[in-house]
């Protein structure tokens, strides 16, 4: 059996259908035999199919992508690649809503809204009941009037609390902490309510709100519930952990959308593509690490095995003890990073050999500005690379990244320079540089002030 491993562009080429009038057994230069070669009306079909589908990506993108992250609902991994596709699109996709999701991915008119049935811990009984009680009351004015007119054995304490983590109820109670802090108290009142009601009998909340003409006023007894005294909100970094637990991924916000700009010009790939780079290439990434092994080998060395992730995907890393030393301190959870190594396969699964790791916090880039003219001159050209090869040093210990930018009438254009002129030395490098009258200055990857 033939098997494909790994995949290249080359551009357009001639295709050639096959089509023979009897069933046909083609033998290849190897010997093997291609016993299943597609006829014309196979690749027709094919070539219909692929038509219509780029005809709704263009002309109905957003219906298109809901659809698509529907249908791929239960596969995370490709989940998270068409959110960043959606990202790359300026299609936004947005946290669920108690209010407006369905029990799907629903196209808005500019956005996608993420199904009630993509939240952990909700199960389709409890969609079933709100989106019934939705149907027939309106939307919800709180949480304590969802509990009201839902059954709370049906829509349970791990229900609400999921709803409340994801986000859910953001457009009516941003604090999701205070939310978490009334859920007793509006659960206790609900039930309570519930068995007064299947009882017969009123409380005392229902005489409060009685009118002048002895009628219960129904439309906000929700209003009477009681509320816990007030606390500030979960940590953006907290709140963001605790909504990927229950999507599965970071949908409000990423911890590494703040430097996505830059990572397209500093980190060559991203991880959504990382089984397309050949075996053992060497590859850069800025990456968050989601899950950190620390382990010992026979030889009682140490090493650690890694799960990371960026905007387009996620990975496996390993560590090996020969680098582990050096880059132990930053190999925890929830740390991101800009990481150097290689791409590995193994077993038919693709691993990113770390070989060395930073910071994003820490992470230094030399910015050299170049008008039209600069950058093409064959002469300027030869002295900023003389410069640089000589800041370089030992390839080993250089890491920063030098980006050139090209300063057109209308825009302005970012270019990576490759590896082999990454330097050693930032402030060096700047003054070396200005120094032959470039113009240039040491920068950091964070925005300033964001380097918490």
């Amino acid at each position: 059996m033939t098997k494909i491993i790994s995949r290249q562009y080359v551009g357009i080429q001639n295709v050639y259908d096959i089509g023979v009038v009897k069933d046909h057994n083609f033998v290849l230069s190897s010997g093997l035999v291609a016993s299943n070669c597609f006829n014309k009306s196979h690749s027709t079909a094919y070539g219909y199919v692929t038509y219509q589908t780029a005809y709704l990506k263009a002309n109905y993108p957003v219906e298109y992508m809901a659809a698509l992250l529907t249908a791929n609902s239960g596969d995370q991994d490709k989940v998270q690649r068409y959110i960043a596709t959606c990202l790359s699109m300026n299609i936004q996709v947005e946290p669920p809503d108690i209010n407006r999701s369905g029990v799907d991915f629903t196209p808005l008119k500019q956005s996608i809204l993420f199904g009630l049935s993509a939240v952990r811990n909700v199960g389709q009984g409890a969609i079933e009941a709100i989106l019934h009680a939705r149907d027939e009351g309106g939307p919800f004015k709180s949480l304590a009037d969802l509990c009201d007119r839902v059954d709370t054995r049906v829509v349970n304490r791990r229900a609400l609390e999921a709803l409340i983590h994801c986000g859910a109820w953001d457009r009516i109670e941003a604090n999701r902490r205070q939310l978490m802090a009334d859920l007793n108290l509006i659960l206790e009142w609900a039930q309570s309510r519930a068995k007064d009601r299947a009882s017969g009998q009123g409380n005392l909340f229902d005489f409060f709100g009685m009118t002048a003409s002895n009628t219960p006023e129904t439309s906000n007894d929700f209003e009477a519930a009681p509320k816990a005294p007030p606390v500030e909100d979960y940590p953006p970094p907290e709140k963001l952990k605790l909504e990927k637990e229950l999507l599965g991924f970071y949908v409000s916000d990423h911890p590494l959308k703040e430097v996505a700009r830059s990572a397209k010009v500093l980190a060559p790939i991203n991880l959504g593509s990382l089984e397309h780079h050949a075996d053992k290439s060497t590859v850069s990434a800025i990456v968050m690490l989601t899950e950190a092994k620390h382990v010992i080998t026979k030889r009682g060395e140490r090493m650690a095995i890694l799960q990371i992730e960026d905007l387009t995907g996620k990975s496996e890393a390993v560590v090996f003890p020969k680098n582990y030393e050096a880059i132990k301190d930053y190999l925890e959870a929830d740390m991101r990073l800009i990481v150097w190594g290689k791409v590995d396969r193994r077993d038919d699964q693709v691993q990113f050999i770390i070989e060395d790791a930073e910071p994003i916090e820490t992470v230094k880039m030399v910015m050299v500005e170049l008008a039209v003219q600069q950058a093409s001159d064959i002469q300027e050209q030869h002295r900023l690379k003389t410069i640089l090869l000589e800041q370089r040093s030992d390839e080993e210990n250089a890491k920063i990244p030098v980006v050139a930018i090209v300063a057109a009438p209308n825009e302005r254009q970012f270019v990576r320079l490759g590896s082999q002129f990454r330097v050693r030395d930032a402030g060096a490098t700047v003054q070396a540089l200005n120094q032959a009258g470039f113009q240039c200055r040491a920068d950091t990857l964070l925005p300033t002030g964001k380097a918490s």
